[in-house]
């Protein structure tokens, strides 16, 4: 096949399972060729078309920042995907009938006052252009079937993102250290997992700083007012109907989401 043709291709099936909440097969099965790149591409032509549909880019989101999920996949560097304003559940609701196979991420929030414009970010970039951190809860949401994802997978899939809920809560760098960051996970009253900011890349900054960098590839800047969702802190537990995840964050304060 033609590899512009089955980019296409991969793009509409893509497409078209998010749109009708069904999965379909696995994408590096179906096209062994693909590569990371392609996947960007694919991922790249769906949000071209969701634009154009009136979606608003809200930001980005950032995936595989832990070494231990780099390790599974066989990579040495993250992911990302685009968020977008109708992502945001500003009610902290998630609907069961509008996911497949969700699951709850708890991750730290940036919101820029300036662009980032790679390749050369660094750190120390990121701190002066971030405004505020926040908590944050991602819903991840695979739309290759039952998750059996490879990297081109995940990339292709937009990140496997779904959706987010933001805390109210707005702090300002000079008022946390983010790799001192703790974060306890409850389902349903129940501790089920913690972490620290240290274990996205030792600092989520620099998870905003290979963003930004990895970006300029493909002509792209990061632009004031844009939301990056820097990586989980932890391994994500599934979702199910009725089920309640409270995220509580040292110095950021809590978020919480609700499946119905």
């Amino acid at each position: 096949m033609h590899r512009e043709t089955m980019k296409k291709e991969a793009a509409e099936k893509l497409y078209n399972a998010l749109a009708g909440c069904e999965p379909i097969d696995v994408l590096s099965d179906t096209y062994p060729e693909l590569t990371v790149e392609d996947a960007y591409e694919i991922q790249l032509m769906n949000v071209k078309r969701y634009v154009g549909e009136g979606e608003i880019i809200s930001g980005r989101k950032i995936g595989l920042t832990s070494k231990p999920m780099q390790e599974l996949l066989g990579i040495s560097e993250p992911d990302y995907g685009h968020l977008y304003e109708s992502m945001n559940k500003k009610d902290g609701i998630v609907f069961m009938k509008d996911v497949i196979a969700p699951k709850a991420e708890g991750e730290i929030a940036f919101v820029l006052k300036e662009d980032l414009a790679g390749p050369d970010v660094t750190v120390e970039d990121v701190y002066r252009a971030t405004d505020y951190v926040m908590a944050a809860i991602e819903i991840v949401d695979s739309r290759i079937k039952e998750w059996k994802i490879k990297l081109v997978d995940t990339v292709a899939d937009n990140g496997s993102s779904s959706c987010y809920v933001l805390s109210d809560k707005k702090v300002k760098l000079n008022d946390v250290s983010l790799p001192d960051i703790e974060m306890t996970v409850y389902k349903n009253g129940e501790i089920v997992n913690s972490g620290k900011g240290s274990d996205v890349l030792g600092n989520p900054a620099i998870s905003v700083a290979w963003l930004a960098n990895k970006l300029m590839k493909y002509g792209i800047t990061l632009k004031k007012g844009e939301l990056i969702l820097t990586g989980a802190i932890t391994s994500a537990p599934s979702a199910s109907e009725n089920d309640v995840f409270n995220f509580e964050f040292s110095q950021l304060g809590n978020v919480k989401v609700t499946f119905k």
